[in-house]
């Protein structure tokens, strides 16, 4: 990208931020239901880490991921409402008589939801931390989660940007958003895959994306550095984004078409 673009692309991306900053109860709630999930699943569950197959895992670094990424999810869908909202008063419109870059008027509200889930994140680890987080790796560990959870918000901020330039409705976009909290929960969510019971759950578990981001945040958090482990993460949020940015690329250069 030239010079113009980046420019362009910070100047979007700024825009968007002080747009969350204005209204922060567009991102509060999904923080707080995080926050709650975390503190509810560590309460109520942390039980079944002495079961023989968790190795005396810490249970909170096991559930850590599960709310990191409810928060991915929530918290990404803010890009397609920031766009929804300025195609509804007609600011999308105008940016397209400019000569702003038309990337860059859709990679800005992207980048702002994956900036808004590393905040989130930084947040939810921090009250890990005040519960008793144990971490195997150390701060680079905790690095190395917070990397994962930005790249995949940034795959979810690309789909929900695409949904959000393919409908034009605010509500279309955030059902959109939502049909992937299912992915949370057909995966090895509160027990490892060995202790799935249910043939059709481990069918699913197999073929989510999100176990392999949930074991990838784990085995940092409590098995160590395991570079396999560790890359099956990183390679499916490659994928994944791959897949949102290039919809949500391919739905811009429609709208902009139908202008």
């Amino acid at each position: 990208m030239g010079n113009g673009v980046w420019k362009d692309t910070w100047l979007m991306t700024r825009r968007s931020i002080m747009t969350t900053l204005r209204n922060p109860f567009s991102f509060i709630p999904n923080l707080m239901i995080s926050a709650f999930f975390l503190l509810v699943y560590d309460s109520g569950l942390s039980g079944i880490s002495q079961l023989p197959a968790f190795e005396g895992a810490n249970y909170l670094a096991f559930i850590l991921p599960v709310s990191i990424v409810s928060a991915a999810i929530g918290g990404a869908g803010g890009a397609g409402q920031s766009i929804v909202k300025d195609i509804e008063n007609g600011y999308f419109s105008r940016l397209l008589l400019t000569p702003a870059s038309r990337l860059a008027i859709v990679l800005g509200p992207i980048i702002a939801g994956m900036l808004q889930l590393l905040i989130q994140t930084l947040i939810i680890v921090c009250i890990g931390y005040l519960l008793g987080l144990e971490v195997a790796t150390g701060g680079l560990g905790i690095l190395f989660v917070l990397l994962i959870a930005i790249g995949w918000g940034l795959a979810f901020a690309g789909y929900s940007a695409g949904v959000a330039l393919r409908t034009k409705n605010a509500q279309a976009a955030q059902a959109g958003t939502f049909i992937f909290f299912p992915l949370i929960f057909l995966s090895t969510t509160f027990v490892p895959y060995e202790l799935i019971e249910a043939q059709w759950l481990k069918i699913a578990a197999t073929i989510n994306p999100t176990t392999y981001i949930f074991e990838s945040m784990r085995t940092v958090l409590i098995d160590g550095w395991i570079f396999w482990d560790l890359m099956q993460g990183v390679i499916a949020i490659g994928i994944a984004c791959a897949i949102t940015i290039t919809f949500a690329a391919l739905s811009a250069k429609r709208a902009v078409s139908r202008g």
